[in-house]
């Protein structure tokens, strides 16, 4: 008997734990969607009619089993790539991702040749 107890509940808080895990996926991609009309909110931080809208359709494509990267997918297709926070690596954006490392790499060079320079004079 306390076995049944035992699987029954179990059952139910990793039924819980699941249903927990769809409500974060869907802030998460709250949180990574733009609103269009609200400039610089997310459509979680937004109460336009506009986030109101999305929402329900992100609850709609999560419902028909989308995954996070297909919802990101169907709103750049729709709204444009400037919908999502973090855009998808492509060929057109390419520039932005891999600046960040480049400027890094040549500013840390230049550091240690001027750090390098300064003690060969001392």
């Amino acid at each position: 008997m306390k076995i049944k107890i035992f699987f029954i509940t179990f059952l139910l808080i990793s039924n819980l734990c699941f249903a927990m895990n769809d409500v974060v996926d869907q802030n998460q991609i709250h949180k990574n969607l733009r609103c269009l009309v609200c400039q610089g909110q997310s459509i979680s931080d937004s109460n336009s009619d506009f986030a109101q809208t999305i929402k329900l359709v992100v609850k709609d494509l999560i419902a028909q089993g989308k995954s996070e990267d297909e919802i990101y997918s169907f709103m750049a297709e729709k709204y444009g790539e400037w919908i999502v926070y973090k855009p998808q690596l492509n060929s057109q954006n390419l520039i932005l991702w891999i600046f960040p490392y480049i400027t890094l790499i040549v500013g840390g060079y230049v550091i240690f040749y001027l750090v390098r320079k300064k003690t060969k004079k001392v």
